[in-house]
């Protein structure tokens, strides 16, 4: 996402991450604005209403989704910038980058840029081999993103056979990713992998690219939540 109405509109909705892409050729690229100068709402009336005692800080984090930045075989310092610029709590790798890279990013972030930084690496599905490619990063990343192989670098609407899945057993938690639209509640509802942690919703809930429809959201978000 990137426009700031939207993104309080979406966050208003309980939505637990939201996702800035930070790759050049990406019809969402987001431009280098900083968070500080207001792309990214801040929240500065919950945390002055905290400071005031009229909400606790578990009900001001809450509010707040955690913010990803995602970039495609990014140099690493580059990638420091943004999580600098934007204050970002985790940042979704969707390239070839390997464990080592992820070590090293780690090690250059965390504890004195952003402490507790969490990476997902995001692994391109097709087959039940794609699923074995977990073991690279046991260890190494703290979640997976399981997106559909496709020519562009995701964002492509089409879904892979989520049977798929049940091939995986690893114990790194798994974001399911590629094409979920409005009228995939009820299979995502019988989806009970131990390891699944949530959804990503993007290109079928958007009027455009980087715009999301806050209605057909509002209403998905309902019946998975039912």
């Amino acid at each position: 996402m990137r426009d700031a109405e939207n993104i309080r509109a979406v966050s208003e909705l309980g939505i637990d991450m939201i996702g800035f892409i930070f790759y050049p050729e990406s019809p969402r690229f987001v431009q280098m604005i900083s968070a500080r100068a207001g792309i990214i709402p801040d929240y500065s009336k919950e945390r002055l209403d905290k400071a005031r005692g009229k909400i606790t800080a578990q009900e001001t984090d809450a509010k707040q989704p955690k913010r990803v930045g995602v970039f495609v075989d990014e140099m690493p310092q580059t990638i420091i910038t943004r999580i600098y610029n934007y204050n970002l709590d985790y940042v979704q790798l969707h390239g070839d980058e390997s464990s080592i890279m992820i070590d090293n990013l780690r090690r250059s972030v965390d504890p004195d840029i952003h402490p507790g930084l969490k990476i997902i690496k995001a692994l391109s599905i097709s087959g039940k081999a794609d699923i074995e490619r977990w073991r690279e990063y046991e260890g190494h990343a703290d979640m997976l993103l399981f997106d559909t192989r496709c020519k562009t670098v995701g964002g492509s609407g089409e879904q892979f056979d989520w049977s798929i899945i049940d091939a995986y057993d690893g114990d790194i938690p798994f974001i399911l990713s590629g094409g979920i639209g409005p009228d995939d509640a009820e299979s995502i509802k019988r989806l009970h992998h131990p390891m699944l942690a949530g959804i990503d919703l993007n290109s079928r809930f958007e009027t455009e690219p980087g715009m999301k429809d806050v209605e057909k959201l509002k209403d998905f978000i309902g019946k998975i939540r039912e």
